[in-house]
């Protein structure tokens, strides 16, 4: 196991250097955060994989931590953020004052 979770943890290198390589304006927030998931979800993927799978298939154990390492960093990506754009509102613009009621201020 113990030559396992290094190949894990380098599969989480590797996954989240290439996500900040190849599509840096993906990831604004800080580079030790995309790191760091990736790393963390290789090696709890990879735990998983070898635990439920008992040790006896090292290959889709490798494929599930770099497939887990992918998804939740990508999870990270803001692609609204890269596109300079603001995100999309799912409420219409309000009308002047259709949807307020008239408020009446009492004197204190």
């Amino acid at each position: 196991m113990l030559v396992e979770s290094v190949v894990f943890a380098l599969i989480g290198l590797i996954v989240g250097l290439t996500a900040l390589l190849a599509l840096p304006a993906y990831f604004p927030a800080a580079r030790g955060l995309t790191l760091g998931t990736a790393l963390a979800a290789a090696l709890v993927g990879g735990a998983v994989a070898h635990f439920s799978l008992d040790g006896h298939y090292p290959a889709v154990t490798i494929a599930v931590s770099a497939v887990a390492s992918a998804v939740l960093t990508s999870a990270l990506a803001r692609p609204d953020v890269a596109a300079g754009r603001a995100p999309a509102h799912r409420h219409h613009p309000h009308r002047a004052g259709a949807h307020r009621a008239a408020r009446r201020h009492r004197p204190a």
